[in-house]
Order: C-alpha cells, then sequence, then structure tokens
C-alpha cells in the first residue's frame, strides 16, 4: 500500500445513488434522530468498560484554534468578558467568551443527523426545507443523540503503513481497512466508534496548514459498506472521514452522505489522534473505551466535542 495519492477511482452518479439505497438504514429505529446510537446498550457500555486496563486517559480534541489560516477561514471566537474589575471585591471574577462556526476544517466536532440532506431528504426521510430552519432542526438534533460511551478502534494507517502520515488525496479503500484491523488486532464490531488517522496534524505541524476543502486524505465511497456491514455506531478522523475532491461528480462529501443520511451514523471530525496514536502503540492495542459528550443543543446540527479514548 503506497501512501501517496494514486488515481482515484471515479464513482457515477448512478452507482453511488445505488451504494445509498445498498446501506441506507430508514426506519431501522425509534428514536430515529439516533440513527446509529440505538445500536448501543448497555452491554456495550460495559464491555467498552472493560477495555480499561492501566486508566490512560486520552483526549482527542483540538485546542480552540483563533488564528486564520487556509484550513481556518472563520477562526473560533475567544475573549476576556470581565478582568476582575466589574463585580464588587471579594472575590474578583475572570469571565470569558467562546464562540465557533464548527462546522469546518478547525473545530473538533460531532456531526448530528441534521447536518447533511441528499436529495432534500435527512435521515429516515424527513424532508429538509421541513425539519431543519432558522430555528434550528426540529428533527436529528445534536440534543436527540446525547452522550456515547462505547468500544473505539483506532485504524492507525500511518502506523501499518510506516509512515508519519498518508498525502493530502489519498484514498483509502476497504482492503486497506481490512488489512490495518488485522495488522493491529483491532476488529470493528457492531456498535463500536471507527477511528480513522491519516496523520494530518503531524503532517500539518511539520510541513504547515494547507487548504483541506482542496486535497485531504479519507475514505473512498467503496470502503463504507464494510463499516455499514459491521454496524459501526460511529465514524471519526483526523479530517473529516471524506477524500478531497471527491470522486463522486456533483457530490462534494460523499461519505458524509453515506454515513449521516443513509445510515445514520454520526462523524466525529478534525481529531487530533496524534497523543492516541502513541498511546495505543504503547499500550500494544487499538481498542478502547471511547467517551463522548456532545453539547446538549436544542436544535443544533452538531456541537463541538473534546472526546476521550480511555485505554
Amino acid at each position: 500500500m503506497s501512501t501517496e495519492p494514486a488515481e482515484v477511482p471515479r464513482v457515477s452518479r448512478q452507482e453511488f445513488d445505488a451504494l445509498f439505497a445498498a446501506v441506507r438504514t430508514w426506519g431501522r429505529w425509534e428514536p430515529a434522530d439516533r440513527g446509529a446510537w440505538n445500536r448501543v446498550t448497555p452491554d456495550h457500555v460495559r464491555r467498552a468498560a472493560a477495555l480499561v486496563r492501566d486508566g490512560t486517559a486520552v483526549p482527542l480534541g483540538r485546542p480552540w484554534d483563533t488564528r486564520p489560516g487556509p484550513d481556518n477561514p472563520r477562526p473560533a471566537l475567544h475573549h476576556m468578558t470581565d478582568l476582575g474589575d466589574v463585580e464588587p471585591p471579594e472575590p474578583s471574577a475572570h469571565k470569558d467568551f467562546l464562540g465557533a462556526d464548527y462546522h469546518g476544517k478547525a473545530v473538533s466536532h460531532l456531526d448530528a443527523l441534521s447536518h447533511i440532506a441528499y436529495r432534500g431528504e435527512l435521515y429516515g426521510g424527513r424532508p429538509a426545507r421541513a425539519a431543519v430552519g432558522a430555528g434550528g432542526a426540529r428533527h436529528g438534533s445534536v440534543a436527540a443523540l446525547g452522550p456515547l460511551v462505547t468500544r473505539g478502534v483506532l485504524l492507525d494507517l500511518p502506523a501499518v503503513l510506516g509512515t508519519d502520515w498518508l498525502e493530502p488525496g489519498r484514498a483509502v479503500r476497504a482492503d486497506e481497512l481490512l488489512a490495518a484491523e488485522r495488522a493491529l488486532g483491532a476488529r470493528i464490531d457492531e456498535g463500536c466508534a471507527v477511528l480513522v488517522r491519516t496523520g494530518r496534524f503531524r503532517r500539518r505541524r511539520e510541513l504547515g496548514p494547507w487548504d483541506p476543502d482542496a486535497a485531504s486524505a479519507g475514505l473512498h465511497v467503496s470502503a463504507v459498506p464494510l463499516l455499514a456491514e459491521r454496524g459501526i455506531s460511529l465514524l471519526g478522523a483526523d479530517g473529516d472521514s471524506d477524500v478531497r475532491p471527491s470522486p463522486v461528480e456533483g457530490v462534494h462529501s460523499p461519505v458524509h452522505t453515506l454515513a449521516i443520511t443513509a445510515m445514520g451514523v454520526p462523524l466525529l471530525d478534525n481529531l487530533d489522534l496524534e497523543g492516541l496514536s502513541a498511546a495505543c502503540a504503547a499500550a500494544g492495542r487499538h481498542a478502547f473505551m471511547l467517551v463522548v459528550t456532545p453539547l446538549d443543543v436544542p436544535g443544533g446540527t452538531g456541537s463541538p466535542v473534546n472526546p476521550v479514548a480511555v485505554l
């Protein structure tokens, strides 16, 4: 397997629509707007907790990024609102404000099921225009998801390939996910969360930022049926899971579309997986308990988040 971008197999719109129909899970669960998180039962949580051996907790969120750049055109906001000189003493209080247009390539965040519509429909076939308006989402809101505790699997592709990162534009296929499973001894199973490391943030730290909308390593759409077959509950990556440029004409985020809109699988975008890569290598295992606690935002299409892997 090469780490360099090769010619990415093109997928016609007709082929993509057939794939969408093949992996679709509409009508399978109630409540529908929790989607694949309905797969995770108390037994899954107990099995995940049993993976904790040495108690190492690894945060996966990026630092709050307030600096503009090619991968951060709308920087997060942070400013002080009280420097201890507003309220009567004692004690003095220091307060600050946070804000972010978090759907993008800079903030670690969770995509809820209201984030992506295809052919005018959200997950479950709800008409997007009726379900999402200026007041937020009435179906598929992040508030419907709640917290997730489940078994996580890190598919550390650079570690398997013996390199520091995959180059932007590199498409990852199903056979490569299977090879990573075998090499790392971490099988994707029902209800688990799959995290895919491409080495994006190591490359960024060493070579500087670039525009990931123009080119980023990620999954080819042909890898998605494997994840659907295994019954995953969550997909995450140090990018946004999609290879870019998109291999599907007229669909700029096909993996988002298949995962969220067809399968009901929320996505974790822009995770910093470098610390987890090191922790898994040190522990000699790539499965762990994953804890994801999005903000409870009624009507929100997602949430900034700092997931934690516990080994």
